[in-house]
C-alpha cells in the first residue's frame, strides 16, 4: 500500500487580530487547493483549525464537510513547551492515516508549522516513518521581518522567546546584542503580544543607542507597521503597542 504525504500547511497571520487578511491575498492558489482537499489533519487546536478550514472551504470548496475532517491535537505540553528536541515526544501514533495511504495535513495558528511553532516532532517522525513532507508555500513572518528590516539577511539567527523575568531579559538582550554586533549576525525573536510593550520597553532600555532595532507588525495585513531604526531614534519617538498585534523584533549593526 501506497503512504500519504505530510502536507505543512502554512496559516495566515492574522491569529488573533481584529481583523482577517484575504487568504487569496496571502496564499497562493494552489496552496489553498491542495489543503482543501486534506481531510485528516494535526494541529494546535481544532477549533482554531475548523475555523481556518472554513475560511479555506470559502476560496476552494473542501473534499469533505467540516464535520467530517478528522482533526487531531498536538498535546498541551507540546505546543506550549516546544517539541523539537529529539525523543521529546514521539508524534508516530498521529501518522496512523498516512502509513494507510491518506495525506496528512499539519498546521499551526499562523505561519509556517514547525517555523517558530510545533510541528517539528511530526516532520521528524514522518522521516523516519518513510512518509514524504511536503512545505506548502506561504507567510513565514520571520522571513518577511528580516527581508523588511535593512539588518543581515546573509547571516541571522531565530532565537524564539526572550526571559519573561525582567533581570534575565536584560542579561539575554545583552547576549544577543553582543553576538550581533561582534559577528554581524542579526538575532530575530518573539513575544506574545500582551508582552510586547514590556519587550519593547527592556529594549530601548538595554540596547546601546546606535543598535539598530526592528520591530514588524501586523505583516501582511493592511495594518502592518514596520520600522527600523538605531535605538537613540527609537528612544526619542517611541512606537505605540497595540496588545493584539503579533510582532517580529530583530536587532544588529
Amino acid at each position: 500500500m501506497s503512504r500519504g504525504k505530510l502536507y505543512l500547511v502554512p496559516a495566515s497571520l492574522d491569529f488573533g487580530c481584529d481583523t482577517q487578511a484575504t487568504l487569496q491575498e496571502v496564499l497562493p492558489l494552489g496552496t489553498l487547493r491542495a489543503a482543501a482537499g486534506i481531510t485528516h489533519w494535526i494541529c494546535e487546536n481544532a477549533k482554531s483549525a475548523r475555523a481556518y478550514l472554513k475560511r479555506i472551504d470559502g476560496v476552494v470548496p473542501l473534499a469533505a464537510p467540516l464535520q467530517a475532517q478528522q482533526i487531531q491535537e498536538l498535546p498541551r505540553e507540546v505546543h506550549k513547551k516546544g517539541d523539537h528536541q529529539a525523543g521529546q515526544f514521539d508524534a508516530r501514533p498521529l501518522l496512523a492515516a498516512a502509513l494507510a495511504g491518506t495525506d496528512i495535513g499539519l498546521l499551526s495558528e499562523a505561519g509556517m508549522p514547525a517555523v517558530a511553532d510545533p510541528g517539528s516532532s511530526v516532520v521528524r517522525a514522518a522521516h523516519e516513518l518513510g512518509i514524504a513532507v511536503v512545505p506548502l508555500i506561504g507567510p513565514v513572518s520571520l522571513l518577511l521581518a528580516l527581508a523588511a528590516s535593512g539588518l543581515n539577511g546573509q547571516n541571522f539567527a531565530f532565537v524564539g522567546y526572550l526571559p519573561q523575568e525582567a533581570e534575565a531579559r536584560v542579561q539575554r538582550i545583552r547576549e544577543l546584542e553582543s553576538l550581533a554586533l561582534r559577528t554581524g549576525q542579526t538575532q530575530l525573536f518573539i513575544e506574545t503580544p500582551y508582552r510586547n510593550a514590556a519587550l519593547l520597553q527592556a529594549l530601548m532600555q538595554t540596547l546601546q543607542h546606535n543598535t539598530r532595532l526592528a520591530v514588524a507588525r501586523g505583516l501582511t495585513l493592511a495594518s502592518a507597521d514596520i520600522r527600523s531604526e538605531p535605538v537613540k531614534a527609537w528612544r526619542a519617538k517611541p512606537l505605540g503597542t497595540d496588545e493584539r498585534m503579533p510582532a517580529v523584533f530583530a536587532i544588529g549593526r
